[in-house]
This record gives C-alpha cells, structure tokens and sequence, in this order.
C-alpha cells in the first residue's frame, strides 16, 4: 500500500518482483514460442490465428517452418478489395491441400462477416487434411468471435528488458541458421561480422526498449520489428563480404535512414535513431577489448 500511494509507476514491477520470489521465475515470463507445437494441435477445420502484439512479426517463422514440414504457402495482406482475392485463395488451398495466410485481418472489418461465413462452411467433405488456414491480427473487436473459439490462438509477445530484447535478438530465425550465419562471410571477416552484428542487436534492443518509456523514449511510438533486423543483418553480411573495408557510412545509412528510419517521422526521433546507431556502428566496435 505504502508503494501504491508513494510510487505508483514502481507497483507492476514490484507484482513482478513478488511474484518471482513466491512462485519462481516461469510465472512472469512467458514461454517460448512454439510454432510446431501449435500446429500438432490443428487441423484442417481449425484456423490458427496469431494475435498480434507491437513488434512482433510471425511471417517469416511461418514460412521457415512450412519449409520445413514441405508445405506450400500462399499470404495475402488484406486490405480494401483483397477480399474477393483472399476467398479464391483459400478455395484453391482446400482443393490443393496447401496453406494460406491471411495477414492483417483486422485492417479487413467489412470482409469478416464473409470470412466467419467461409469458416464455417469448411468441412472435411470438401477440404484436403493438409490444409491450414493462419491468421494474424491485432486485438479487434471486428474478427469473428467463432473463428477465435474454434481456432489455435498464439501471440508471440515482445521481450521485456534490455536483456532480454538482446536474447530475442539472437534468437530470430536468421541468426539461429547456421547456414547464414557461417557462410554468409569468408572466413578471414567472421570476426568483424560478428562484432558488428552484435553492434546492430545492440541497436535494435535500444530502439525496442525505448518504447517502453513512452514520449521519454520516442516523440511517437514506431512499431520496428524483427523484418527491420532481418534485412538488415542481410545488408550487414553482404557490406562486410563485399567490401575490404567496412563501408560504416553505407551501414548507418541503409540501417538508419531506410531499415528503421524509414518508420520515423520526427525529425527529433530521427537524429536520436542516427546517434545510437552512430555508436553501435562504429570502428571500435571491432577492436579486441571488445570482442574479448
């Protein structure tokens, strides 16, 4: 009561703290994601939905684990007019036995009464069993309240903390491959690779954080996620194997102006993105200190 009435701020973070001490550590983080999981708990009737949370991009952990299990995928992002498109989508999914995604369900409020329609008229008479239907949407009061109780709900949460943000970091899919992440550079340059790309996790962990402060962090909340890393450890890799020199100018630039920048509109947030990565990027990175 004393910390409700004196700090109010601090109470969520103090539940927390209690939690972790009477009950342990796994009641306060949530588990890891499991897309294989989820899936052996669909079937053809079933949709998965994925409920979306700020930051978090299920796409391309889809389409890795399709590859996987040898499945077809076919997304569409859903929008004024792509309803149609999207019903003729999943007509040809059910006959081929293929999967189909369908992105953005919130932003299609208009096409959800046809779309709770099409779910429930998917039967096994007229369905092939390797059919799956995944859904990703934010939070709406529009999608049908059927499909969400006959369907696999999964949310993917962003990390909470610096720390943590930096393990998630390491942990997409991209880093985790170890055909990328061995090959994508000759071997004389792994080691200013890998000190500079701990510079940019560094980087998106900071720009990630900053959010949680509110307009302390960011004039105006941006929704970077794990597509803006992504390309850019591409770009990373592809700079350092080219190029003798590390090209840091190109970096920043790719990095700063088009990956992450390309979400800001302050002009404020803008010179406080290009500084932090200023000092993630930079020469000293790769010294030995560092790297040891």
């Amino acid at each position: 009561l004393m910390l409700r009435t004196l700090r109010p701020d601090r109470v969520t973070l103090a539940v927390q703290d209690f939690v972790v001490e009477m009950m342990g550590e796994r009641f306060v983080k949530p588990p890891p994601f499991d897309l294989a999981a989820c899936y052996a708990d669909s079937n053809a009737l079933s949709p998965l939905v994925f409920i979306l949370s700020p930051g978090s991009d299920p796409m391309a952990s889809l389409l890795k684990f399709a590859g996987s299990v040898k499945q077809q995928v076919s997304s569409i992002s859903l929008g004024q007019g792509q309803g149609p498109i999207a019903e003729r989508m999943i007509a040809r999914a059910q006959e081929e036995g293929t999967w189909v995604v369908l992105q953005n369900c919130h932003l299609a409020v208009s096409w959800m009464s046809a779309f709770e329609g099409i779910c429930e008229h998917i039967t096994n008479d007229n369905t092939k069993p390797e059919f799956r239907m995944w859904c990703t949407t934010y939070p709406s009061k529009d999608f049908p309240v059927s499909v969400l109780q006959n369907g696999v709900k999964m949310t993917n949460e962003p990390p909470k903390g610096f720390r943590a943000n930096l393990i998630g970091s390491y942990a997409s899919d991209l880093i985790c491959d170890p055909e990328f992440f061995d090959n994508s550079v000759a071997q004389e340059k792994e080691k200013d690779f890998k000190a500079l790309l701990f510079g940019l996790c560094i980087f998106h962990s900071l720009v990630q954080e900053r959010r949680m402060f509110g307009p302390l962090g960011w004039n105006i909340p941006y929704e970077f996620n794990e597509s803006d890393l992504r390309i850019s450890i591409k770009q990373l890799a592809f700079f350092v194997e080219q190029f003798d020199e590390t090209p840091f100018a190109a970096l920043r630039y790719c990095t700063g102006e088009c990956n992450y920048g390309g979400r800001v509109t302050d002009d404020k947030d803008r010179r406080c993105l290009n500084v932090m990565l200023a000092r993630c990027y930079a020469p000293d990175i790769k010294s030995p200190c560092l790297r040891s």
